[in-house]
């Protein structure tokens, strides 16, 4: 029996086939474009961070395989980095690719590729350079979507091993998740602000983990968005308050969605990246964007790894 038999893991209309979409209704993607906000809306901590490590590897083809909406990408884009950007979720891309649309007049945006792919299948989705890419991205708690349902995280190792073959040797992978080993030992995130974006929707999440045979095997976040309709245009599957939004008094439409991750504890996660290169790997861990050390008074709301790959 699968868990998705007995446990709801996405919102409905979202496909449950191959790797999972959890944005195929295009009801979350189109609120979470407006939750994460466009380039501006990323923290200039997270920017200045990102930018510097890039440049001083001496990063210029980059790809991004967890682009979404293309936030990260137009970032690195606009300063001056060569990006491929994919993505699962073909609703996420398309305002990717209705952002490249409106900027094709500028060289750097007209040279922007973007493409579907499967983390499952990306040697045969994305075209390699000769040796790889000087960097590989993979940010915003992205790869958490994956699950595990077979229960061997078989399918997240291939998906890393896929990944760490784009990165050519020297150059490095950016990967991120939240602190779960906090979540699972608390039953909540961390305090602090989010070091990614800075929304100014309000927004309500409530934490449910699930345990299979004794062994945390999924934490769900259900999303409440509030949209003030005064500030921004509000989606039709907002404005007309289908089954999954309310309308309080007050006016202010609310978008309920469900999202699922796979709840990866940083020592174990940092083994499935030693074995993604084979061990030939220099690697650091940051908390929120400082170097980490284990036992710090504030725990970090989000692990980066950052992957060197050795000849």
């Amino acid at each position: 029996m699968s868990v998705d038999s007995v446990f709801r893991t996405r919102s409905l209309g979202v496909a449950a086939e191959g790797l999972p979409d959890q944005y195929a209704d295009g009801k979350a993607a189109k609120v979470w474009e407006l939750y994460i906000g466009d380039t501006k809306s990323r923290t200039q901590e997270y920017k200045s961070w990102l930018v510097a490590l890039l440049k001083d590897h001496g990063i210029r083809k980059v790809l991004d395989v967890a682009c979404g909406t293309g936030v990260d990408s137009i970032m690195l884009v606009e300063e001056g980095f060569q990006m491929v950007s994919v993505d699962a979720s073909d609703k996420m891309l398309k305002y990717a690719l209705k952002s490249r649309w409106e900027r094709r007049k500028e060289a750097a945006f007209d040279q922007w590729v973007i493409e579907e792919a499967n983390w499952l299948t990306l040697p045969e989705d994305v075209q390699k350079p000769a040796g790889g890419f000087d960097a590989v991205i993979c940010l915003g708690n992205s790869f958490a979507h994956l699950p595990d349902f077979k229960g061997d995280q078989s399918d997240q190792k291939l998906a890393l091993q896929n990944i760490a073959s784009m990165v050519k040797p020297g150059g490095i992978l950016i990967i991120d998740h939240r602190n779960y080993d906090y979540i699972l030992e608390t039953g909540r995130a961390p305090q602090g602000k989010n070091i990614y974006y800075k929304s100014d929707l309000t927004q309500d999440i409530t934490t449910s983990v699930l345990w299979v045979n004794s062994k945390p095997h999924m934490i769900t976040l259900d999303y409440t968005i509030h949209v003030p309709q005064k500030d921004r245009e509000i989606p039709p599957e907002v404005s007309q308050c289908p089954a999954n939004v309310t309308c309080p008094t007050g006016g202010t439409p609310e978008c309920k969605f469900r999202l699922s991750y796979y709840p990866h504890r940083l020592d174990n996660f940092t083994s499935l990246l030693n074995e993604a290169f084979n061990g030939k790997v220099q690697h650091t861990v940051y908390g929120d964007f400082k170097t980490y050390a284990a036992g710090e008074s504030q725990p970090p709301c989000y692990f980066v790894h950052v992957c060197k790959k050795m000849a």
